[in-house]
């Protein structure tokens, strides 16, 4: 199932800086591939889960909502500030939705783009 962290941030009159350090400590799998969602009200992306790839999402800025099944389990985690970041795995078949007007997702991946790595189809209901 997904699993979500908290980002080391600092907070002073400045503002608040969240630091990714010890990457490959933080980050489970080595990072191939980083890139960035900016998204507009009422869409939804994703709606896939992955063969291989492994993914940590951020939403560095504004909010949204992951909706995520493994399988078993439905979840919905609301992604609202730079220090969360929601790790999902290669059986995670998410939906990115819910955003707000200024939300931008950093999303780094472990493995660059290949189109035979989607898998489109969801889980079935389980609570049918």
């Amino acid at each position: 199932m997904a699993k979500l962290v908290h980002l080391k941030t600092v907070y002073d009159e400045r503002g608040s800086l969240t630091v990714l350090d010890r990457i490959d400590e933080l980050i489970p799998f080595l990072v191939k591939r980083i890139f960035f969602i900016n998204a507009f009200l009422d869409v939804v992306r994703g709606g896939h889960r992955h063969r291989n790839t492994k993914q940590a999402i951020i939403c560095i800025n504004g909010t949204c909502t992951v909706s995520n099944h493994d399988g078993k389990k439905q979840e919905d985690l609301v992604l609202d500030s730079p220090e969360k970041c929601l790790f999902l795995e290669t059986y995670d078949w998410h939906i990115m939705h819910e955003f707000s007007s200024n939300a931008i997702l950093l999303v780094l991946a472990s493995e660059s783009f290949d189109v035979s790595d989607y898998i489109y189809e969801p889980y079935p209901d389980v609570s049918a």
